[in-house]
């Protein structure tokens, strides 16, 4: 039996590197050697304890590499092909895709279930790991074209996904004044997205040095330290009563709370924060029901369309993407990476991990 390494999640506070099997292709799936891949959020919510997963799970969702097996099935890529996958890996055939929801994928359950269509790392193994399976390849395997290099892509399986998604889900338009809570490596591709859909003016409220700067540089007009102003009395004041949207992108209740202050009547709440706490939503933000609000949340679109798209945005170097990466771990010392990634210590956006 071949063996590989593996980063697996063993309950609350814990995460080892372990030698377990190696993955076969089985039909319509395809197995992936990680060349790449980073720690999200996500994931320091779940050795947090604080998103339930079971334990004995291999952790990660953002896999970059190479075709090293391919199942009974999956036609038009070969051997040795670089590739990504979207950490949403949708099947293309339930409800919940053909209603353009693949996101919420049901991989063949009869009804939805919120982020159903995240599995690595969540319901099934995922790719902080030597390789990765991947399930209905065919429709989630992107062919990485010849002059973008895999570090250079690294972003799109989520990051650039989350981020941008939440401009397009809050339907940004021409002309909109936007404002984005939080400048960790999703809030930055929100801003960066608000700017692509045609966004005028956009505020940017973060308190790291490190972030603000690159806030600016992905396409920020105004950085604003919550810490030091009312960062929803400036916004108002900026824009004369309120943005038209307020993209969460921290995940605490009072980040929420002050992205609906900012909203002006009418206006729209894009929320990509994963939420740990209890949220609520205080009668008086929303006028009592009256103010026309728009609340939608999100999760990461996948499917190799997704991510044709999104490096198609790398290569036309709009924005700094790659700069995001601002630390490497070999897969050995991905619990050092952990401590660094969950802790925001030494001005870091996003880790690189290499199996």
């Amino acid at each position: 039996m071949k063996t590989m390494r593996a980063a697996v999640f063993l309950g609350k506070g814990k995460i080892e590197i372990r030698e377990v099997p190696r993955p076969v292709a089985g039909p319509g799936e395809a197995l992936v050697k990680v060349s790449l891949t980073t720690i999200c959020g996500t994931d320091v919510h779940i050795l947090k304890g604080e998103y339930p997963v079971k334990p004995g799970l291999i952790v990660g969702h953002e896999p970059v590499g190479s075709i090293e097996e391919l199942g009974v099935g999956v036609k038009g890529f070969t051997q040795g092909e670089r590739v990504l996958v979207g950490a949403i890996t949708p099947c293309g055939q339930c409800r919940a895709c053909l209603s353009n929801d693949g996101a919420q994928c049901s991989h063949g359950a009869e009804s939805f279930e919120a982020a159903g269509g995240w599995r690595f790392g969540n319901t099934i193994d995922g790719c902080q790991a030597e390789y990765v399976l991947v399930p209905d390849a065919q429709a989630n395997l992107a062919r990485i074209p010849g002059d973008l290099t895999d570090a250079e892509v690294l972003m799109c399986p989520d990051i650039m996904s989350t981020g941008i998604s939440a401009a397009e889900t809050g339907r940004v338009r021409v002309g909109d004044a936007v404002a984005v809570f939080a400048q960790g490596p999703i809030g930055l591709c929100a801003t960066a997205g608000a700017r692509l859909c045609g966004a005028s003016l956009v505020i940017a409220v973060e308190s790291v040095p490190e972030r603000q700067a690159m806030a600016r540089r992905m396409g920020a007009d105004v950085v604003i330290d919550p810490f030091s102003q009312d960062a929803a009395f400036e916004i108002k004041r900026l824009t004369g009563g309120g943005v038209d949207v307020a993209i969460e992108a921290l995940g605490l209740p009072s980040t929420f709370e002050s992205c609906l202050t900012s909203v002006r009547p009418g206006g729209t709440l894009s929320s990509l924060g994963v939420y740990s706490g209890h949220l609520s939503i205080p009668r008086e933000l929303i006028a009592s029901g009256l103010g026309d609000h728009t609340i939608r949340t999100t999760l990461c679109p996948g499917g190799k369309e997704r991510m044709r798209r999104l490096m198609s945005i790398v290569k036309a170097k709009r924005f700094p993407f790659g700069d995001l990466v601002t630390h490497s771990f070999a897969l050995a010392d991905i619990e050092k990476a952990y401590d660094l990634f969950a802790n925001h210590r030494d001005g870091v956006l996003k880790v690189a991990i290499k199996p």
